[in-house]
């Protein structure tokens, strides 16, 4: 193999300890805005989520035999039910509805396990599937604009950031190159462009060092417990048959990617997907699902190898 051909490194692959390292703080790292994001826009702790992203991610792996590489982060379809609860009876009360969500998952998968697979392609064909990922990340990405090119001024009002747009412009041109080259550089160019972005924050003031050093080293997040309302329940837990679709459209595409076909294990994968959103509800953390961050760093680094998950979730 020449420097400049990737390599591919399968589901059932294993790699040194030396190279899951790297490869599973990129598959953190690639979750990590988007899953922190979430607990931010609902008021819910950060901390929480990303420990339950992890203990999510691996009970996944569990559940299904550890055979497909999917991480699980927060779920972007719950911020407006979360947000509408939270106003009225609290983020407590809330966590009852994402408890029950993550019941609709377990139904799901139980209904699926009984009638199999072959209703998918009539139901739920593709063009349907692709369009509720589509709107998901669309919706997303103004979002993801507005942090990069924009700032919020002291009157209320937003303008362009034109050091944003500079960070932001050599991180992705970072991950490019990157992700261009073969061998080591070519496995992790999502990791080493963060590294990158990070580094040119610094001279321009982005990077404030002085909370990382009053913070612990050592600490547990601040865990709440849920208060059961059936108003939360009734708002919140339907959103859970958007996800199943957008749930179902990730493991297609994981499984196009990666050259196995996962429909026989859809029960499986929606199950961990419920389970890994119960105890979030139970900790006091969002709802999870699969990640097409994730799904995307896979393609473009063609690394496929479920022990990197577990180190990610780790």
């Amino acid at each position: 193999m020449s420097s400049h051909e990737r390599e591919v490194i399968g589901v059932d692959d294993r790699v040194s300890v030396g190279r899951a390292i790297p490869l599973g703080i990129q598959h953190m790292m690639s979750m990590f805005g988007s899953t922190v994001l979430v607990p931010v826009l609902t008021g819910l702790d950060p901390n929480v989520a990303i420990m339950c992203s992890g203990i999510g991610t691996i009970c996944y792996l569990l559940v299904t035999g550890n055979k497909i590489p999917s991480y699980l982060g927060s779920s972007f379809a719950f911020i407006s039910p979360i947000l509408a609860v939270g106003a009225t009876q609290g983020l407590d009360a809330a966590m009852s509805g994402v408890i029950v969500a993550g019941m609709v998952f377990l139904a799901v998968a139980g209904i699926i396990r009984l009638v199999g697979t072959g209703w998918l392609d009539r139901f739920l064909p593709p063009v349907l599937v692709a369009s509720v990922m589509v709107v998901i990340g669309v919706g997303l990405s103004a979002t993801a604009a507005d942090m990069a090119f924009m700032t919020d001024l002291s009157d209320g009002t937003s303008a362009f950031y034109g050091v944003g747009a500079i960070v932001a412009a050599v991180t992705l041109v970072a991950a490019v190159v990157f992700s261009s080259m073969g061998g080591m550089f070519g496995t992790i160019p999502v990791l080493l462009a963060i590294i990158v972005g990070y580094l040119v924050s610094i001279p321009f003031g982005l990077v404030d060092f002085s909370s990382v050093a009053d913070a612990a080293w050592i600490g547990l997040p601040s865990i709440s417990a849920p208060r059961f309302d059936w108003g939360a329940v009734a708002l919140i837990a339907p959103v859970a048959v958007v996800v199943v679709i957008e749930h179902i459209g990730h493991l297609l595409a994981v499984g196009e990617i990666v050259g196995k076909d996962y429909r026989s294990m859809l029960p499986r994968s929606l199950a961990g997907d419920g389970i890994s959103t119960m105890i979030s509800g139970f900790l006091g953390g969002p709802p999870t699902t699969t990640y097409a961050e994730n799904i995307g760093v896979m393609s473009v680094t063609r690394v496929y190898s479920t022990q990197i998950f577990w180190y990610a979730g780790g």
